[in-house]
């Protein structure tokens, strides 16, 4: 195969149709693709990402991200069981919210307990489960979703743009822009579980990963924050410099203790944020840039066999998330960076993912 690069990056996209919703709602897919070999495939089903396509170092095309081949796979009551999340877009609030409680503007919200005794990415229906609308745009598509006032009890009539756009030679970047018409709370991630091995059928556990990122936020139980915001010296989520993904994941730490794995976030050097993961058998890098001033790193620790995907049974710790974020339980912890959003503001917020190859 050449190795000869192109002189300039041309960008395909195309639509096809992807499924049929339960009421004979078309779902689309569309493909994004570029003349150097990156291809992603994303569906207006959960502003989903269903595949990533990259080179690795011999040159091959290179599937990164567990998914599925179908949409009666992404609703199948096996798959919705699990409660995966794979590839979508999360929201209202992404992560835990205690007890499912809020207090705004002096009203409290009772949201749906979602997670053991609390609410988790969205609520019972949450952004990953909508029908967006898709445009075609330069250089990839843009997904809007209005959330109606009371929507899983949120406050405010919420317009949500996410856009899924090539740059490049081989990076993904997911921008998001959000307007309400009335106070309310707002913190969107993509969910999408990468192994850059390209086998499925293997664990993430020998990737190797780095973050530029100082601090963490510890949990109890329920992985519900404590509101402090701690170093990460002497802990597992130590990242600043490069290490496999199985000496966090095995470390006997209490909060890795408590979430089975890794499921945590830590907190970006506010001059320097970014990550790194690498697989050493596919060569692939991928480094992650975000104005977010987190990201939860999970490590598919409830994963048991039970979900099968693309032609691989998904194991443990087979792939590992990372979902850059404003910190859990946010509305909560008055002290953590604000994911309150008013009518007269603009939320807005994007994370790219960049690859290359190591020889």
């Amino acid at each position: 195969m050449s190795t000869e690069k192109p002189n300039h990056t041309k960008i395909q996209v195309e639509q096809s149709v992807f499924g049929k919703t339960i009421n004979g709602t078309d779902v689309h897919l569309f493909t994004l693709s570029n003349n150097y070999g990156t291809k992603v495939c994303v569906t207006n089903y959960g502003a989903t990402m269903t595949h990533l396509f990259v080179p690795d170092r011999q040159g091959e095309s290179t599937d990164v991200v567990l998914g599925f081949d179908t949409f009666e796979e992404y609703i199948s009551e096996n798959y919705l069981k699990a409660n995966a999340f794979m590839g979508c877009t999360v929201g209202r609030v992404c992560n835990r919210i205690n007890r499912g409680k809020i207090e705004l503007d002096g009203k409290d919200y009772q949201l749906a307990i979602t997670n053991g005794d609390h609410h988790l990415h969205g609520g019972k229906i949450g952004f990953d489960k909508k029908i967006w609308e898709a445009e075609i745009v330069e250089r990839g598509v843009k997904f809007t979703y209005l959330s109606p006032d009371g929507e899983e009890n949120y406050p405010g009539n919420l317009r949500v743009c996410v856009t899924f756009s090539l740059e490049g030679e081989s990076e993904l970047k997911i921008s998001y822009t959000a307007e309400t018409d009335k106070g309310t709370v707002i913190n969107l991630t993509n969910h999408s579980y990468f192994n850059l091995s390209g086998d499925f059928s293997k664990t993430i556990l020998d990737h190797d990963i780095q973050a530029n990122a100082p601090f963490y936020i510890p949990v109890v139980a329920g992985s519900i924050p404590t509101g402090e915001i701690l170093s990460v010296k002497g802990t597992p989520f130590d990242l600043l410099q490069s290490k496999k993904v199985k000496e966090a994941v095995f470390s006997d730490h209490e909060q890795t203790v408590i979430a089975n794995g890794l499921d945590q976030t830590i907190v970006f050097d506010k001059n320097n944020p970014g990550a790194t993961l690498y697989s050493s058998e596919s060569g692939i890098e991928m480094e992650v840039q975000s104005s977010e001033p987190g990201i939860q790193l999970y490590t598919a620790n409830y994963f048991d066999g039970s979900v099968s995907g693309k032609g691989k049974i998904y194991p443990k710790h087979g792939g590992i998330a990372m979902e850059t974020q404003h910190f859990p339980d946010s509305p909560n912890q008055p002290h953590f960076p604000s994911v309150i959003l008013r009518p007269d503001e603009r939320f807005e917020s994007y994370t790219t993912f960049k690859f290359s190859v190591k020889k």
